[in-house]
């Protein structure tokens, strides 16, 4: 979703472009920047539609902004922690497969390279399934 504030500078930047395009190559070629740019506006306003909740789809796995990591791979990991790239998600998930699934969110501290700050700064988007016994 844009803001109005976006609209309007992307408005802007559009307008003295084609006055640009135009000074220098005339108005046909104008005429069909503008419908290339109106078709693309309008894919994506349809795109949306097709999306409601507006869910990339390498967000599959993200859950109302939390992410279960006892079964998250490692690109959702990397995507939906602040601060965990690939090297620490690979970690979590070798540390997972080792010692078995996380109980609780603080366990992730146990991973080699996450520590308290991590934890703190990822803790409303850390979801643990239920350890099934």
């Amino acid at each position: 979703m844009y803001l109005l504030s976006d609209v309007s500078f992307v408005s802007g930047l559009i307008a003295k472009t084609l006055r640009a395009v135009r000074s220098k190559y005339g108005l046909s070629i104008v005429a069909a920047a503008f419908a290339s740019l109106m078709l693309t506006l309008s894919t994506g306003v349809h795109a949306q539609s097709q999306n409601p909740d507006n869910t990339p789809p390498e967000q599959a796995q993200i859950i109302h902004n939390q992410v279960d990591i006892n079964t998250a791979d490692a690109a959702t990991l990397a995507l939906a922690l602040d601060g965990v790239g690939m090297a620490k998600a690979h970690d979590i998930i070798a540390y997972r497969e080792q010692n078995g699934d996380f109980k609780t969110a603080d366990d992730l501290q146990k991973v080699r390279g996450i520590g308290k700050a991590t934890l703190e700064r990822n803790r409303s988007r850390i979801l643990v399934t239920p350890v099934e016994e």
